[in-house]
């Protein structure tokens, strides 16, 4: 809950809220590969580790550095470094976390990680 707090100034913020962020085709296609990214890092993370809180912040993390590592390349190939390319990826890491960290369990419990019933 504490991390929730944290964000939501966070994101409120002037630097982080351009409307038009994810209306670009390219934006949307990184806002959900930091996503899959995030997504993946976190299930791999919280298997290993049963740790909520790790996972969350690998989670942003792993997605930050892929981001980081396209953008970079694109800017050996001779194109600029786009830091809302960066911001979206990062930002397709941050919602995936945000939400598996509402719907993954407490503590340590055997059986599912997810506490969604079908």
């Amino acid at each position: 809950m504490l991390r929730l707090l944290f964000f939501i100034p966070l994101l409120l913020s002037p630097n982080f809220s351009n409307a038009q962020l994810l209306s670009e085709d390219d934006k949307q296609r990184h806002f959900v590969a930091g996503a899959a990214i995030g997504g993946i890092s976190y299930g791999i993370i919280l298997q290993e580790t049963e740790n909520k809180h790790l996972a969350f912040w690998g989670s942003i993390a792993t997605s930050f550095v892929a981001g980081y590592l396209k953008e970079t390349r694109d800017k050996r190939q001779g194109a600029k470094f786009d830091d809302r390319d960066l911001l979206a990826t990062t930002l397709g890491g941050l919602s995936i976390g945000v939400t598996f960290d509402i719907f993954t369990r407490n503590g340590r419990k055997k059986g599912r990680i997810f506490n969604i019933k079908l």
